[in-house]
């Protein structure tokens, strides 16, 4: 990696030879604000429906008389695309408009939704999740680099991540919610269909509020070759942890879409270094503090998205309650999110990224270790709900922070394929998360004994041969889970205490000739 010292001066030349900033601050203040809140309700949109769909694909499959082997395309036919074609999305956003881009995804979005909610067959139905993906891979770059661009002032840059980290941070464990309340007292239908409102209404507000922004000047063509390489090279990297959870890791389709992966990613870095213009200039994460945001955006995800599932499993199919009151468990989640990043976005200025992402990592391994504590005897209010608030705290310190340390310096010109690669990170370590330790936690779940099942007489249906030691088995499979998430958030301490160099003097310092340039 290059030194930071060295990758500002790339990135932010003096004004003499600096371009200019074509996304002007938005005549009053109040505007501005009103644009950030469109801004995260349709961030707010795209996070939910990687979750909300969680609960309703029982009934969908059962609707459309979807296979048990299909089953999962309806959540990776949406990841592959999204995480595939974010890069992609992100360089579309900087030289077509962010403002252009963000409406074009939002439209997508409510037609794919629609689609979707609408299916008649599986196959409709995944190819209006798939193409959920492809919009969202349009509109989630371009979101993040609109907030980038329109708030240029130290404070005000810090409350506008803020939000929008409550909401990347809190927006899964409120998808649970709303997904289970529209299953069980609507349709699973509408657990897509809710997108369409939402994102007409969110497009009549960003033509309205946000600010029309000039494209960045190409020098050159569109790398296309860049652009191929990292998509199907993504795509088979997601993919290819998804047949992991599915077939195990040494299984010849894992093995080989791995393979692929890393070929096509390795492809991508050479055609990155030789081309005069690059989908993805290697400036961008050769920063040691944003490699070292970005590394982080990738980590903690991987203990975070397993956590939502673990606990959801534990919720219905160990406890037994129903979809509704399992997601109203994770609400002390995302309120401690957003109280979280509020307190974070105050604290930011004033210490700098480093102290907090630490303090944030810290309270997430503390939260998970009391989380990996969990038996028979638990109950929610001692054990689980402590875990989540501790848990829930990390991250609103850790989004707000990466967040900032991932864009610091970046040109506009490059805003857009910064936020695309901010997205893919943690996108990316999300799957990783979930496949990881599924294998992990089916690995653990047969050590014990809790795999042993016996047929019903019955009915024929699959039954555990000991129900108690079946249950105290689950439950140690899912500590299993926990400890490995505390372990993933030691590392994002490492990472944070030794690749995270910015202090607040340099963060007044973006902010500062981020005003010098604008004007």
């Amino acid at each position: 990696m290059a030194s930071s010292d060295t990758a500002i001066s790339q990135d932010l030349p003096d004004h003499a030879t600096t371009e200019k900033v074509t996304t002007s601050q938005p005549a009053g203040n109040s505007r501005r604000w009103y644009a950030l809140v469109i801004i995260a309700l349709a961030q707010l949109m795209v996070v939910l429906d990687a979750s909300i769909i969680t609960i309703a694909v029982p009934y969908a499959q059962a609707d459309l008389d979807i296979s048990d082997a299909n089953r999962q395309w309806a959540l990776t036919a949406y990841t592959l695309m999204f995480g595939g074609l974010l890069l992609l999305g992100g360089r579309m956003a900087d030289y077509l408009g962010r403002r252009r881009m963000f409406l074009i995804g939002l439209a997508g979005f409510a037609a794919s939704s629609a689609m979707a909610g609408f299916a008649w067959d599986e196959m409709s139905f995944f190819a209006g999740r798939a193409l959920q993906g492809v919009f969202a891979a349009m509109l989630a770059p371009a979101a993040l680099s609109l907030i980038t661009v329109t708030f240029i002032e130290q404070r005000e840059r810090a409350r506008a991540f803020a939000v929008y980290a409550a909401v990347s941070g809190g927006g899964a464990a409120i998808g649970l919610i709303a997904g289970g309340a529209l299953t069980e007292y609507f349709s699973w239908r509408w657990t897509l269909l809710i997108n369409t409102p939402i994102a007409i209404i969110a497009a009549i507000g960003g033509v309205l509020l946000i600010v029309r922004d000039r494209p960045s000047k190409r020098t050159g063509g569109y790398d296309l070759p860049g652009a191929i390489t990292v998509t199907l090279g993504l795509i088979s990297v997601v993919y290819g942890f998804t047949k992991a959870a599915e077939s195990g890791w040494g299984a010849s389709s894992t093995v080989i879409l791995f393979a692929i992966g890393a070929i096509l990613l390795a492809a991508f870095v050479v055609i990155e270094v030789r081309t005069p213009n690059p989908l993805l200039p290697l400036r961008i994460p050769g920063d040691i503090n944003r490699g070292g945001a970005f590394l982080i955006a990738f980590i903690t995800p991987t203990a975070m998205f397993s956590m939502f599932l673990f606990l959801s499993y534990y919720f219905q199919n160990t406890l037994g309650y129903s979809p509704l009151k399992a997601g109203i468990l994770f609400l002390p989640f995302p309120i401690t999110v957003i109280i979280s990043a509020g307190i974070t976005s105050s604290l930011l200025p004033r210490f700098g990224p480093r102290p907090l992402l630490m303090l944030g990592t810290g309270l997430g391994t503390l939260g998970f270790l009391y989380l990996a504590q969990l038996d028979s005897d638990a109950t929610w209010v001692s054990h689980v709900l402590p875990s989540e608030i501790l848990i829930a705290l990390g991250m609103g310190f850790v989004f707000v922070s990466s967040q900032s340390v991932a864009l610091h310096r970046i040109k506009e010109s490059d805003a857009g394929v910064a936020s695309a690669l901010l997205n893919t990170s943690q996108q990316v370590g999300g799957s990783v998360g979930i496949a990881l330790l599924s294998t992990i936690v089916a690995q653990a779940l047969s050590g014990q004994g809790g795999s042993e099942m016996t047929l019903n007489p019955t009915t024929g249906e699959p039954v555990p041969v000991n129900p108690d030691s079946f249950i105290d088995a689950t439950i140690h499979s899912y500590d299993v889970a926990f400890y490995w998430g505390a372990g993933f958030m030691i590392l994002a301490f490492l990472v944070s205490t030794f690749m995270i160099r910015l202090n607040r003097h340099s963060l007044g310092d973006e902010s500062q000739n981020a005003a010098v340039v604008a004007a």
